[in-house]
């Protein structure tokens, strides 16, 4: 893509900016783990009621829809109402989501709570992604990234442990995900006055569309759409598909566990590597082949607990890397309000994935059976490794 050099110097001196990094990690991780505790959670009492995968899937999918229309407006409203002030109404919304599922039963409006509690999430991620590149340095973003991505990793390992442990029936689930979405105000506000001020940095956002962000370093964007749509998919159908291998509820919420365990081992080392890489673009090559080996391998381990957990480790923290060194590629070749708004198209091809992964899982399990669920998967990590030989081929970003 023309036009789009290294801008490794980045908005932030050398100096790490601890306060407002501990400030958006906290926030965003604490929000990480209502929403491991939350799909799953959801997924299950969808399956309880009787509704098909490919019904579970596209309640799943509004999620990347809302994710999807709430993007290009993240940075206009920031702009406004300030960082930190939007981060705090978005939590506030995507508590008020969470408790509302608790007193309905009703599928379409489980639909429209699903949308607007990731329109609050959606916010969250792009403001506290922005707000943690404009406070790394820029010979350290990788493994500011990595540390960002491991402490999201535990919330999101954490989240489904807790699932485990207090499971699908009552208030208790639903409580315990408001109250653990409501603790993540609390770092925003102690380091409100070090919020970034979206209007005051430098760059070339201004009069562009938002769509020159998606296709400006396509090998980033696609990563992480590919990264939105098999987590998002894997987490919502994996209890469904465990089910049907015939694990327990808390066995297909352990395996769950094991993959954001490998994502909390892996991402630093990830991140640190991606720091001392010329092109980050191999690495990410490379964590796309690992996801399609591990999907291949799946079916013929599934019948095995233990062998399948072990698997999904690796595949679960290599696999992250999707996101995690995409962030830092993008990162590397913008700054100032070209990095907001570059932020905000990552975080809308995410929610892409988002609608694509859920529906595409959903329906391959519906039409295939079972292991549907891995081929879907596989299918995703082979179209980003043509991308990314087609691109460094053409030597393009």
């Amino acid at each position: 893509m023309t036009g789009v050099v290294p801008v490794d110097h980045g908005d932030a001196p050398e100096g790490v900016k601890w306060l407002s990094l501990a400030a958006a990690i906290a926030s965003i991780s604490a929000v990480g783990v209502a929403i491991g505790l939350g799909v799953p959670l959801l997924s299950i009492i969808l399956e309880q009621r009787g509704h098909s995968a490919t019904a579970i899937g596209f309640n799943t999918a509004v999620a990347g829809l809302a994710s999807v229309a709430v993007a290009p407006l993240a940075i206009p409203i920031a702009t406004r109402l300030g960082v930190a002030f939007t981060m705090l109404i978005a939590i506030a919304l995507g508590a008020s989501c969470f408790a509302g599922f608790y007193f309905t039963d009703d599928y379409g409006m489980w639909i429209v709570l699903r949308a607007l509690m990731h329109v609050g999430i959606t916010l969250l991620f792009i403001l506290s992604e922005f707000w943690i590149s404009a406070s790394a340095p820029p010979r350290r973003r990788g493994l500011v990234l990595g540390i960002y991505a491991t402490v999201l990793s535990l919330g999101f390992a954490f989240g489904p442990w807790l699932f485990a442990r207090i499971g699908s029936e009552g208030f208790a689930p639903f409580g315990t995900g408001v109250a653990i979405t409501l603790l993540a105000a609390l770092p925003v506000i102690a380091a409100w006055r070090e919020s970034p001020d979206i209007s005051s940095h430098s760059g070339g956002a201004a009069g562009k569309r938002f769509s020159h962000y998606i296709l400006l370093v396509p090998t980033a964007t696609a990563a992480v759409l590919v990264f939105g749509a098999v987590e998002t998919g894997g987490f919502a159908l994996f209890p469904v598909y465990g089910a049907r291998l015939g694990y327990s509820e808390a066995d297909s919420a352990l395996l769950l566990t094991a993959i954001g365990l490998g994502n909390v081992l892996l991402q630093v080392p990830l991140g640190m590597i991606s720091d001392r890489t010329r092109d980050r673009r191999i690495m990410l090559a490379a964590c796309a082949f690992v996801g399609l080996a591990g999907m291949l391998a799946l079916p013929w381990l599934a019948s095995n607990w233990h062998a399948t957990a072990a698997v999904l480790f690796v595949w679960g923290g290599v696999v992250a890397g999707l996101y995690t060194i995409g962030l830092a590629h993008l990162g590397s070749r913008l700054s100032g309000r070209d990095l907001a708004s570059a932020n905000a198209a990552f975080v809308f091809c995410y929610g892409l994935g988002m609608i694509l992964g859920p529906q595409a899982i959903g329906l391959g399990m519906d039409a295939v059976g079972t292991h549907g669920f891995a081929w879907s998967l596989a299918l995703f990590f082979a179209a980003y490794l043509l991308l990314a030989f087609v691109r460094m081929l053409a030597r393009a970003p």
